[in-house]
């Protein structure tokens, strides 16, 4: 008569209490800002460049002051066309630019910040941290993180 089924001594397994996965670990640092003076034209260039879809606005002591995005840039191409007028070299972000700004906290949960990407429908939350912008979550960084995470838990 042959073994049916061996497996082996069974120990139990300790399960690692799991840590929660925080905006700030996948949060971009290094952001391509705006000022409120800088031309329109010289942002719609800068998004181009960069593959980007928009940006932090910032004053001189690196303070949020608003947010300007593809879209922004769109409706002052829509109104020169309208008025049948190059691109005013005097538009500039401070006119363009979207002044109220949500922000989200740099220590919530990413599964949190995924919620709230759904809920208001935008692209990119800044970081703010005493007053500094500190650093900046796109959809694109949830999605790595989920990517990341693939064979874990989603605890």
């Amino acid at each position: 008569m042959g073994i049916k089924s061996f497996q082996g001594k069974r120990t139990a397994t300790i399960a690692k209490p799991s840590e929660p996965i925080l905006v700030s670990d996948y949060m971009t640092r290094n952001l391509i800002t705006f000022k409120e003076d800088q031309p329109i034209e010289e942002v719609i260039e800068t998004l181009i460049k960069n593959k980007i879809s928009g940006g932090p606005v910032v004053n001189e002591n690196n303070q949020l002051i608003g947010i300007i995005s593809e879209g922004d840039c769109m409706k002052q191409i829509s109104e020169s066309r309208y008025y049948n007028l190059p691109i005013d070299k005097n538009n500039t972000v401070q006119k363009a630019m979207v002044k109220e700004v949500e922000t989200i906290d740099g220590n919530m949960n990413i599964f949190d910040a995924a919620n709230k990407f759904l809920e208001s429908k935008r692209r990119r939350f800044p970081i703010v941290e005493n007053g500094k912008l500190v650093g900046q979550i796109s959809q694109k960084d949830i999605l790595k993180a989920a990517l990341q995470m693939k064979g874990n838990s989603w605890k």
